[in-house]
């Protein structure tokens, strides 16, 4: 591990939604002893303080100029409760409050607003730019930390990120249809390479690595073999 260190200082995995970019990333990151930072993390916690201050989330005005203001960190987990890292806002731990179903229902709402995403992703560049990192997201490797040491596209094709997330679903026991999946799916793509600020695109020097027909220990097998190899 200490070999990589050296070397691959900055890791970043990029790709649309249901690639496997968390779930490897998480892995990786914990093989590597690295912080695992799933860029979401930021709109959550975004979204979670306008809840608590009521601030409508339809309000961009009050939502961006809240992204501003507080101060988000994300650190190494410092609890055994199963938690992947500690996500604080303004110095308190808010790790499972970004998870409630509240947050959920609103959260996509708020990482569209523009000048939100601006702000957070400058914030994601300070905790990058610190080092022993994984960062997981859609803009990383092109927006947020483009002198990575590192950078991974992880790819599949809609249908298959469709399938995945429909048999993960059911395995939850929820009741749903996988066209209705794939209608999701092509349609979040859709707006996540159209928006003007930082759309969904491999950087130049990015490592593809298409995961159709792969599983995880696979792919995961794979990506240390791209690691050691890069260390070398």
């Amino acid at each position: 591990m200490g070999v990589y260190m050296d070397k691959l200082n900055i890791i970043t995995i990029d790709g649309p939604a249901g690639s496997g970019k968390s779930t490897l990333g998480r892995m990786l990151a914990e093989h590597l002893g690295y912080l695992y930072f799933d860029t979401g993390v930021m709109y959550r916690a975004v979204t979670w303080i306008a809840l608590l201050r009521r601030v409508a989330i339809d309000d961009e005005v009050q939502i961006s100029h809240l992204a501003e203001q507080i101060r988000i960190d994300v650190r190494l987990p410092s609890k055994e409760d199963g938690r992947r890292y500690d996500v604080a806002v303004n110095g308190e731990d808010v790790t499972w409050d970004i998870r409630r179903p509240e947050v959920d229902a609103c959260v996509s709402v708020v990482s569209a607003y523009p000048l939100v995403r601006r702000t957070l992703g400058e914030k994601q560049r300070q905790i990058g730019m610190r080092g022993n990192v994984v960062m997981v997201g859609r803009d990383i490797g092109t927006v947020i930390l483009p002198e990575a040491d590192l950078k991974i596209y992880l790819d599949a094709s809609v249908e298959e990120r469709a399938r995945r997330r429909y048999l993960e679903l059911i395995q939850r026991g929820e009741s749903v249809g996988l066209e209705a999946i794939l209608a999701s799916m092509r349609e979040r793509d859709r707006i996540d390479s159209t928006r003007k600020v930082a759309p969904l695109r491999q950087a130049k020097d990015a490592i593809v690595v298409n995961t159709d027909g792969f599983g995880i220990p696979q792919v995961f097998e794979y990506l240390i073999k791209l690691v050691e190899q890069q260390s070398d």
